[in-house]
């Protein structure tokens, strides 16, 4: 009896290749180079949101190794004592013998001070209007107080035992830019209270005391004969032994008494260092703002990406379909499309790490800044390029995988 023998069975299909690194790079650079204009136009988007970051973090750090670069230099052995506010609210007087009575504390190594002279305003020439004041003030100043205070001639000399009785002065460095005055020559002189008072000397800008930037400093004799000074001091500068903090804290506590024994409330205390530190320091939350608008543009250039593989999805669907017909698998494609979008975000945020480090370095170096940058700037722009490109391409990788060979071979 014949027997009808059973159809033979199909072949099993053949297990897929697995796609290596190299040929997924070359997959995922196919889109990339074939729309180049597109893709660089979406990649602009990374690039400007990584440049932000990138260049936030590198001028905050710059900035902030400066000051403390400076404050290195300077020391944290410098105090000052100013005059505060009495009970009623009005400005206290220090007495005029508060820097001989905070001289004697141990552990101070030098006193310097600086009495403010009310109602006088200084101009570069009489025919100035009087209210163009520009905000200078004129201040008496003690021989020493540029060792004491940090402070340091950028032209002419400072006051010394004769200039201190007659009618000279010393511009700090706004308050020369302020009266057009860019260097010193002979007969050069100021109109002040009414009179000419002779420069001799320009400041540097002073990161210790900035207050002496818009000062126009004359001596004490001379600021009493020519001004009518009373005499007390506003502010008083200390130096205490350099290298002992425990010396400076202990000195920190006992000024306001020995300044002002009657009434050591009336008395501000502070110490420059700190309050730079503390000012760099709180940059920070202006940074955050930057950061804010970096992580916005961010955003829009992840739109962008998402935005052009939805496109190539459309447009490549015959690509799916001839990939899958000869074996691709969904995870291939998927991962195809995925690598693509995570590339093309790559190479914004590249160029943006790029952009970023030259806005930088051009900056601090034309600002005479350390060029700084921290590694979580360039490495966290990297990172978050990497990540919105991975989110952006995965919805329509996900897509591209579903399709069908047939269905994807249809006609659009």
């Amino acid at each position: 009896m014949t027997t009808i023998s059973e159809r033979p069975s199909s072949p099993a299909p053949p297990p897929a290749v697995r796609l290596r690194y190299s040929d997924l790079a070359a997959l995922a650079s196919v889109g990339l180079r074939t729309r180049k204009l597109r893709a660089s136009l979406s990649a602009l988007g990374i690039a400007i949101g990584v440049a932000a970051i990138v260049a936030v973090l590198g001028l905050a750090a710059s900035a902030k190794a400066t000051l403390l670069n400076e404050i290195q230099a300077l020391g944290t052995n410098l105090l000052t004592v100013s005059n505060g506010q009495t009970i009623g609210g009005d400005t206290a007087e220090l007495p005029v013998v508060a820097p001989q009575m905070i001289a004697r504390l141990p552990g101070v190594v030098g006193v310097q001070d600086v009495g403010t002279v009310g109602d006088v305003s200084a101009y570069k020439s009489p025919l100035i209007p009087s209210i163009e004041t520009d905000g200078l003030s004129v201040d008496a100043a003690t021989l020493g107080l540029p060792a004491v205070a940090g402070s340091s001639l950028a032209q002419g000399r400072f006051l010394n035992a004769a200039t201190a009785r007659e009618p000279v002065a010393v511009l700090g460095a706004q308050a020369a830019r302020l009266l057009g005055v860019d260097r010193i020559t002979p007969g050069l002189r100021i109109w002040v209270d009414g009179q000419w008072f002779y420069v001799t000397g320009i400041l540097r800008t002073d990161t210790y005391a900035p207050e002496l930037d818009s000062a126009i400093l004359v001596g004490f004799p001379a600021a009493e004969k020519y001004l009518h000074f009373d005499g007390h001091p506003a502010r008083i500068y200390i130096r205490t032994t350099a290298g002992d903090p425990a010396v400076t804290a202990r000195v920190d506590s006992l000024l306001g008494s020995a300044a002002s024994p009657e009434n050591p409330s009336y008395v501000t205390v502070s110490q420059p260092s700190a309050v730079l530190t503390a000012q760099a320091d709180a940059k920070g939350a202006l940074d955050t703002l930057f950061l804010g608008l970096g992580a916005v543009a961010l955003l829009v250039g992840a739109i962008g990406v998402a935005n052009i593989m939805v496109i190539a999805v459309l447009e490549r669907r015959s690509e799916i379909g001839l990939r899958r017909a000869l074996g691709a698998t969904r995870g291939q494609i998927r991962v195809q499309f995925l690598a693509e979008a995570i590339l093309l975000s790559l190479a914004g945020g590249v160029t943006g790490v790029v952009i970023g480090l030259a806005a930088t370095t051009a900056y601090a170096r034309s600002h005479g800044e350390p060029v700084t940058i921290p590694p979580e700037a360039w490495a966290g722009g990297l990172a978050a390029a990497i990540v919105i490109g991975a989110l952006a391409g995965l919805l329509p990788a996900i897509r591209a995988a579903r399709l069908s060979p047939t269905e994807a071979l249809w006609s659009i």
